[in-house]
């Protein structure tokens, strides 16, 4: 139904589904607590939460979820979580198979929710929970960090591995070291090697805290930390006039309705058996147990994210907004997919063929008319992500070929024309200036000491002396590509790099792609 502007709309309640969903709502409110969830945001909501949803739904899995918020600064998102009782919409837009998709799901995982800034008791007490058997997080990258403290008992803390920790020593304390009390936990934080990483943290709080070493070697022997690669976009809460659109059509407000595209995998590393304490290959989800993450993580590096940070600068440059503005563009979309076809692929492990594949999903998944990707927003730090997304692909394809991959090369070349930054004063703070080639003004966010030095190197390198219409970049590009500081290598010492970057700087100027 549509209902009118004026009239408000009830938030979403049990009472306002279907017959279906509130027997589905009913039976998640009764049935154990096997997943501790650390993290309210979109992601987990419209990743884990869903595949949590199906699994029960197929009737191959038989548990709710706990929530608990990272910071004090999601408490209050419990709260609001807790008014529409833990129901939420998600919905996916894409493309699949080249068909627009627009599938709507109510999704009813979370049975309780736990704030341990205000109730650190309440939190550690689930640590007890004989049923309890997975942990779940999203705390971003910034949350799955060291940082010295002190352990004071009954005091909260801010810090995840030092609170996963010391709720694993609760554990402990309670049912000894029993191996079946072990917890299967997997980070979904983006940050490589993720599981050894979080294990690695929680054993040195655990000797820094003094919790010994009969735990330690508890944490060791049964707790599986594993190691897992997540991929979807979840863009969480619409913009208004689409938000407005579809709860309109459903009659309810929805504080946390959640948008992502329908593409999604979870990569986890550990044997397929797992699959029996966590059905998710068995509920049909595009999961993989894996023994060895890399290749999959290389080829997401590599491929979507490798993509995303080379087609940036040429979209920029000329005048592009959005990744799908810029793959329609009939010049700049081929030389996206030629560069992935015929220098990114060849340089990755996996088989051609599945490569393949994967690299067309990514461009459905790019031509998203749902969702709008800033080109602006996968510039911010483009530096520290060309060294990690790009610059392997390019010395192995050298290393392979024996000679440069010329696409990459030319994808580089605009990066650094790019940041060809000019520092400027407003407000006390330094912003870092640059044009499009049609030149118009854009500020640049990096690492500020970097960007200070490239201003640095095509200010005194900009002796260029032009001859018959062609500027010499040599020099510039000469003292940009040997700066250790920035590289942490001396990227010169790659045959031919210099040249082939500083004839494409001519092009460009000169408005060829």
């Amino acid at each position: 139904m549509t209902m009118s502007k004026t009239q408000p709309l009830p938030l979403l309640r049990h009472h306002l589904t279907s017959e279906n969903e509130r027997r589905r709502h009913d039976v998640i409110r009764q049935q154990p607590i096997k997943i501790l969830q650390i993290g309210e945001g979109n992601f987990l909501r419209g990743f884990a939460d869903w595949m949590i949803h199906e699994m029960n739904a197929s009737g191959k899995y038989h548990g709710s979820v706990v929530l608990t918020p990272p910071t004090p600064r999601g408490a209050a998102k419990l709260e609001k979580l807790a008014e529409q009782e833990g129901l939420y919409t998600l919905v996916q837009q894409g493309l699949q198979n080249g068909e627009k998709v627009e599938k709507r799901q109510l999704i009813s995982v979370f049975r309780d929710y736990v704030n341990p800034y205000a109730d650190w008791e309440a939190f550690l007490q689930l640590a007890e929970l004989e049923s309890l058997d997975i942990v779940i997080s999203n705390t971003t990258e910034a949350g799955l960090t060291y940082t010295e403290l002190d352990y004071v008992p009954g005091e909260p803390i801010v810090n995840y591995p030092a609170r996963l920790t010391v709720f694993l020593h609760r554990r402990f304390q309670t049912f000894g070291n029993d191996p079946k009390r072990g917890l299967m936990i997997l980070p979904c934080e983006l940050v490589e090697n993720n599981g050894d990483v979080l294990k690695s943290y929680v054993l040195r709080y655990a000797r820094g805290f003094g919790f010994g070493e009969d735990f330690c070697q508890w944490v060791e022997q049964h707790q599986l930390f594993l190691n897992n690669l997540v991929d979807r976009i979840v863009t969480g809460m619409p913009q208004a006039d689409e938000y407005a659109r579809l709860t309109g059509n459903w009659g309810y407000e929805d504080h946390f309705l959640t948008s992502a595209e329908p593409y999604y995998i979870w990569v986890i590393e550990g044997d397929s058996s797992l699959d029996q304490r966590l059905p998710l290959v068995q509920t049909g989800l595009n999961v993989k147990w894996t023994q060895d993450l890399q290749p999959y993580r290389q080829r997401k590096v590599h491929i979507l994210n490798g993509a995303h940070t080379l087609m940036m600068p040429l979209g920029v440059l000329h005048n592009r907004t959005t990744v799908r503005e810029l793959m329609e563009d009939e010049q700049l979309g081929s030389w996206v997919k030629q560069t992935i076809a015929e220098e990114v692929i060849p340089s990755l492990s996996l088989p051609a063929d599945e490569l393949q594949r994967y690299a067309e999903e990514t461009y459905e998944r790019f031509y998203n008319p749902y969702l709008e990707h800033r080109l602006m927003d996968i510039a911010m730090n483009s530096l520290s992500k060309f060294q990690a997304r790009v610059l392997p692909v390019l010395k192995t394809y050298t290393d392979k070929n024996g000679h440069l991959p010329q696409q990459i090369v030319r994808g580089f070349s605009a990066l650094l024309l790019l940041y060809r930054v000019q520092p400027i004063e407003q407000e006390g703070t330094v912003l870092f200036r640059s044009f499009t080639l049609e030149g118009q003004p854009l500020d640049i966010r990096d690492n500020a000491e970097w960007l200070q030095q490239l201003a640095q190197h095509w200010s005194e390198g900009n002796s260029q002396h032009e001859t018959d219409g062609v500027v010499d970049y040599s020099k510039a590009v000469q003292r940009i590509l040997s700066d250790t500081r920035i590289w942490q290598e001396d990227l010169t010492a790659i045959p031919g790099l210099v040249e082939m970057v500083a004839s494409n700087l001519n092009d460009m100027e000169a408005g060829r792609l």
